[in-house]
């Protein structure tokens, strides 16, 4: 999820590390407190448990004795996308759309799908037909943001990440996402508000950590930044972001050897991960 870098205020570092400015080495590492997605919600999550042959069966015998019940078929056809079959998924929400077209959750759901298939305007059209029925309803208000962010349209996005907030959303994801703008936008006081109420919300969650951390980077605080990256991989060690966050406070205080071992950890992670990628080359050629 990343493409969010720093407006050009000039920030420098006040370490030993002078090779790179503060703002190039944020914009190298794409904002990576925007990680995989668990706050987002641009990825589902695959879950084969949720596919499977037994968990399906049993909400099939549930639509079998009721198939006149648009919820059955909502809930399979989110276990089938949870489990990664998305084309099963998309059937089981057409039929309950066709049951019940008023149905705004599986307009939702079916948007999610959609995202994971690639496409992105019949999942704008799916959560605006969610919206049209429920203009409130916030997790379609924060998918079709996430889609409006990825795709580079921050205005629109920030109005529904806002919406959500104004009506009282307790969904974190919405404060996640609407922190990414503000650090994109570099009004970065307004971005740890809000990662730090996304934190309050869903305080398991490693992305708004690293969201965090990367703005504290950006206003020069290491200290806290180093915390919030550290917070992070204790909560999800597999997240090669996070590492690569690490090991920028690392690189910045002068510490080459810690800082080429997170950037290879995350790597390991994450084989094509170009942050990490380039920040080991950085510190090796410092070496």
């Amino acid at each position: 999820m990343a493409d969010t870098m720093l407006n050009a205020r000039s920030l420098r570092s006040s370490t030993k590390m002078t090779a790179l400015p503060v703002l190039a080495l944020v914009a190298a590492l794409g904002l990576a407190g925007c990680t995989t997605n668990s706050t987002s919600d641009a990825v589902i999550r695959i879950d084969k448990a949720q596919g499977s042959q037994e968990n399906i069966a049993s909400l099939t015998s549930v639509i079998n004795a009721n198939p006149r019940d648009p919820e059955g078929y909502n809930v399979r056809g989110s276990a089938y996308g949870r489990g990664g079959d998305f084309r099963a998924a998309l059937n089981d929400f057409n039929t309950a759309l066709q049951i019940n077209p008023k149905f705004y959750q599986a307009y939702a759901n079916r948007a999610l799908v959609y995202r994971n298939m690639g496409q992105q305007q019949q999942a704008i059209q799916d959560y605006n037909a969610a919206l049209q029925i429920n203009p409130n309803y916030d997790v379609a208000l924060i998918g079709r943001g996430n889609v409006y962010r990825t795709a580079g349209q921050d205005d629109a996005a920030f109005n529904d990440f806002n919406k959500a907030i104004q009506n009282g959303t307790t969904d974190g994801r919405a404060y996640h996402n609407r922190g990414l703008i503000f650090q994109k936008r570099n009004q970065q006081d307004k971005a740890i508000d809000d990662f730090s109420k996304a934190i309050s919300l869903s305080p398991n969650s490693p992305e708004p950590y690293n969201g965090r951390g990367i703005s504290y980077i950006a206003l020069n605080d290491d200290d806290n930044a180093f915390a919030d990256f550290n917070h992070a991989i204790e909560l999800n060690g597999n997240i090669a972001e996070s590492w690569a966050n690490q090991a920028l406070v690392y690189e910045r205080r002068g510490d080459k050897q810690k800082a080429a071992r997170s950037y290879r950890h995350a790597i390991g992670l994450s084989p094509k991960y170009q942050p990490a990628k380039d920040g080991l080359a950085r510190v090796s050629a410092a070496g």
